[in-house]
């Protein structure tokens, strides 16, 4: 199970309900989105963080390997936005970091089980929802195997210098594609096996909405909504 996965199941919110968390990060998303991005993604921005860290106490360290790919990724892409207009890439960015605080607070707070278990009451096929848990699972497995990969290469020196390691990492993705077709296969074969008609049944608890809990989030989110009017 993967580190996400892990901190997902034993966060101090994990048992509340999964309605309570969406309306929280979604409702937060949303507001990023409707409003101006100074103060409201600043204050969006603060309050999924405070709620990530402080209220279901995930580890900090968890938290910014989380966030660290996505941001990665803005960072690379704002730059030439950067270069027409500052203060646009700047709204940019802070837009950016704010859902994506939100998203990471959802996934952090909420196994995958439970998002999907939400999904198909909304009325997401069921053949859909599986193959979205499979894409997830496989994921981690396939991080898991290019990890182990790039261990052996490094321990075979095959990470020293610029060139060698262009040239390891050309390997390691020459060997780690024909593997995940190989495993998506035998577990195609498996499936199939087991009688599979396209709805697999997971073990997944639900829990009530707490109606004190609700009002809060409705709270909050109406507080930055009024930040994010007058502010801006």
């Amino acid at each position: 199970m993967s580190h996400l996965d892990s901190v997902a199941q034993v966060n101090q919110w994990r048992t509340k309900s999964l309605i309570e968390k969406s309306i929280l990060a979604l409702g937060m998303v949303v507001l990023v989105l409707a409003l101006s991005p100074f103060p409201t993604a600043v204050m969006v921005f603060i309050v999924m963080v405070t709620a990530t860290l402080w209220g279901a106490k995930v580890p900090v360290r968890l938290w910014l390997t989380g966030i660290a790919a996505p941001l990665g990724f803005l960072a690379a892409g704002i730059v030439p936005v950067a270069f027409d207009s500052p203060a646009l890439a700047l709204g940019i960015a802070m837009r950016s970091i704010a859902s994506v605080s939100c998203l990471v607070f959802l996934a952090m707070t909420t196994p995958a089980t439970d998002v999907v278990r939400g999904l198909r009451r909304i009325g997401l096929p069921s053949e859909v929802s599986d193959i979205a848990l499979l894409v997830y699972r496989l994921l981690f497995l396939f991080a898991d195997t290019a990890s182990a990969m790039n261990s052996a290469q490094a321990a075979r020196l095959g990470t020293v210098g610029a060139r060698r390691r262009l040239n390891s990492l050309g390997l390691l993705l020459a060997n780690l594609l024909p593997r995940a077709f190989a495993r998506a296969h035998r577990m195609e074969v498996g499936l199939m096996a087991r009688g599979w008609h396209g709805e697999m049944r997971v073990l997944s608890p639900s829990y009530p909405v707490s109606w004190p809990g609700l009002v809060a989030v409705l709270v909050v989110e109406f507080g930055v909504a009024v930040i994010g009017v007058v502010g801006s």
